[in-house]
């Protein structure tokens, strides 16, 4: 039986080698050459940040809140070849890398300070100085602490003496600065020139002159801002 002739090949056509063949209409062809693409300009970025010159700031540093127990992160963006120096400080003092403060590098051009444990003492200006032989840029935020009100020591039971001054002390704290106030027997304290508190920075206290038995009762004080309130109390007995 005879079998059909093999179709006439063009003159100039070679077919290409097995495997090698490519179809550009591919969704695998088509997302191998963004890829690509996407290299070449991140190839082309990473030179043009590597030019030899001082350091530049490209994006600046921005305040950040820093709430007590957790963590704040500075970030900045810069440029800078040769590597640069990275110093960080807070109100004029270098901070030391370590497990507080920890100095991040994430990408070629982004450096950032991690602080842990953020706490009311944390609250100030931060700095970053970035140096190499051609010079040097800074930049500076604040971190803004915000810790929930509360009393750290409450007031202690209290006996005296008809006709003595009684004081009532509590040790404060919060940031926002927390709104404080007293009660006796659960009703608010009316001030005057006997019976009147006052509020520190860090503690509030309590004044009775010229106490007699009816200032005899449970006190309350009580503290509170935007993230929480606390409250602690105390027995005086006057006789």
């Amino acid at each position: 039986m005879m079998s059909k002739a093999a179709p006439a090949k063009k003159p100039g056509a070679t077919a290409p080698p097995p495997g090698c063949s490519l179809d550009i209409n591919d969704p695998q062809v088509q997302k191998a050459a963004i890829r690509i693409q996407a290299s070449y300009r991140g190839h082309r970025s990473r030179k043009e940040l590597r030019e030899t010159g001082p350091p530049r700031v490209l994006e600046p540093l921005k305040d950040v809140v820093l709430i007590e127990g957790s963590a704040a992160k500075l970030i900045c963006r810069i440029s800078a070849f040769p590597d640069p120096f990275i110093r960080w400080s807070k109100d004029g003092k270098e901070l030391r890398d370590g497990p507080k403060y920890r100095y991040i590098f994430e990408d070629p051009d982004v450096v950032a300070l991690v602080v842990r444990d953020g706490e009311l003492a944390d609250l100030g200006q931060y700095s970053i100085n970035v140096t190499n032989p051609f010079g040097q840029c800074s930049d500076s935020a604040r971190i803004l602490v915000e810790v929930p009100a509360k009393i750290q020591k409450g007031p202690d039971n209290t006996k005296a003496r008809k006709g003595t001054t009684v004081t009532l002390t509590a040790a404060i704290m919060g940031e926002p600065a927390p709104n404080v106030g007293w009660t006796k027997d659960g009703k608010d304290i009316e001030e005057d020139d006997r019976v009147y508190f006052e509020i520190g920075s860090t503690n509030t206290t309590l004044t009775i002159r010229r106490a007699t038995p009816q200032d005899s009762g449970k006190y309350e004080v009580y503290v509170e801002n935007s993230l929480g309130m606390d409250q602690s109390f105390a027995r005086v007995d006057v006789a």
